[in-house]
């Protein structure tokens, strides 16, 4: 069984920023695999489904990106799962650049709240993460930033990410972290 957690901000205000990313590739996947976010459990839109003989869970936290460990915590707890091997979160990176894709296993939140929030709630840092690439705006505005919408020349590149997130996703759950970091962290 695995969950497989995207991070953003609930509301149709935030559905298209930066920041939403996470929200945006499960939507994909979830269109992908035929789940529906069709219940809300532990403050979270949830989709089941299988893949092969795995049972799937897509959430999507409503409790805004910096809390939403609670959400997660009290879906792992529910389901019965092991943070370090069940859980899968896909979030925005400042610090890569728009377009770039990166799993890692463990480590620190690099700042990103919504991360510092699983492992604050969790009290651990090893689940695996799918970290897309934002950029990092010219300013020191990087609120702003990330609560903006995409532009129109990043969408032509948004496309291309959203899907080889999705297969990326798909990679871990059939093939392990291990073989996804080898295949999409280059």
């Amino acid at each position: 069984m695995k969950l497989i957690a995207g991070l953003g901000n609930p509301g149709t205000a935030y559905s298209r920023t930066r920041h939403n990313i996470g929200f945006i590739c499960l939507d994909r996947l979830a269109k992908d695999l035929g789940i529906k976010f069709e219940r809300r459990i532990c403050q979270a839109k949830i989709g089941h489904g299988k893949l092969d003989d795995e049972d799937i869970y897509l959430a999507k936290p409503q409790t805004f990106m910096n809390s939403s460990g609670r959400a997660i915590k009290c879906l792992v707890k529910r389901l019965g799962l092991k943070a370090n091997t069940d859980l899968i979160v896909v979030h925005d990176e400042l610090d890569l650049p728009l377009g770039v894709i990166r799993i890692k296993k463990g480590g620190s939140s690099a700042g990103h709240k919504g991360v510092q929030s699983i492992i604050d709630e969790l009290g651990a840092d090893e689940f695996i993460r799918l970290r897309i690439g934002i950029g990092r705006p010219g300013g020191p505005d990087v609120v702003d930033y990330v609560l903006d919408n995409f532009t129109g020349e990043e969408k032509t590149v948004l496309t291309e990410v959203i899907s080889r997130t999705c297969q990326a996703i798909l990679t871990i759950i059939n093939q392990g972290p291990d073989a996804a970091m080898n295949e999409f962290n280059k």
